[in-house]
């Protein structure tokens, strides 16, 4: 049997429960088999789960979640080190050392008197990091290194404000809502005149970005605004279920009217 850690609070605990699990010889056959690439899907489930467990305000659940996505870094950290291309150690000496050097104000002998200004003091020694590695790499265009694997409406935001950052930007917003209403108007043109489906495709795709660019403007989130759209409409649905139950029926024996009703119903319902 193997020999476990005494103290499982510690990280190297955890530490050493990966590295047996990934033992060759005597480890686990699921984990010896996973790759970076096999493994990516569940990094970005815990960290979804995460964001549930806060939205939530279940404080329980966020630290087992927070635990899951400790054991997705460990993981990582993990096989890195058995290919012999980094360590657990490399990682936390190179957050630490990101972490210091973006916090001149704390760690140096920087300044800084609110969250704006600690932002914008962030966002330049980012672009300086990114100036630097082009100096050794080779040029970085301005959209280089925004990750691919994001949800579509916030790599949106952060390609426009990576955009923004050399001028290419609307000012105004009034801008971004003309450019909202055109958007729109060529969606409706297109499934008036041809409603062919790639052309839609790529028009609903325009209105998005927009949309997203709009919320960038409003200073809102739009993956978090989206997701509260997305519970309260859970929310608001499960009432007419609830209502629907009290009367005896079901949504599929009900009209789109009486829901729609309905749907009304819980929204005053919320109000009061």
């Amino acid at each position: 049997m193997t020999k476990l850690p005494n103290d499982f609070s510690e990280i190297n605990a955890l530490l050493e429960i990966m590295e047996q699990l990934r033992d060759p010889d005597t480890g686990c056959p699921w984990d010896v088999a996973q790759t970076f690439a096999s493994i990516a899907p569940y990094t970005l489930e815990e960290a979804y789960e995460v964001a549930d467990a806060i939205d939530r305000g279940d404080m329980t659940a966020l630290k087992d979640e927070l635990g899951d996505l400790l054991l997705q870094v460990v993981f990582h950290a993990q096989m890195a080190k058995q290919d012999g291309t980094f360590s657990f150690a490399d990682v936390v000496d190179g957050i630490c050392r990101k972490l210091v050097r973006r916090h001149p104000h704390v760690f140096g002998d920087g300044d800084a008197d609110s969250p704006d200004t600690v932002r914008a003091t962030w966002e330049e020694i980012k672009e300086a990091e990114r100036q630097e590695k082009s100096a050794h790499g080779g040029p970085i265009g301005v959209l280089d290194d925004v990750p691919h694997a994001l949800p579509a409406l916030s790599r949106a935001v952060k390609l426009q404000d990576r955009a923004a950052r050399v001028g290419f930007d609307w000012p105004e917003i009034r801008q971004v809502i003309h450019k909202l209403n055109e958007e729109m108007l060529e969606l409706s043109t297109e499934l008036a005149q041809t409603g062919n489906p790639q052309k839609v495709f790529e028009e609903l795709g325009d209105l998005l970005f927009v949309y997203a660019n709009l919320a960038r403007h409003l200073k809102v989130d739009p993956e978090m605004a989206l997701r509260g759209a997305n519970a309260k409409f859970v929310r608001r649905f499960e009432r007419i279920e609830q209502l629907l139950r009290a009367a005896g029926k079901t949504p599929q024996d009900s009209t789109l009217e009486e829901m729609d009703g309905l749907w009304t119903q819980a929204k005053l319902e919320e109000r009061k």
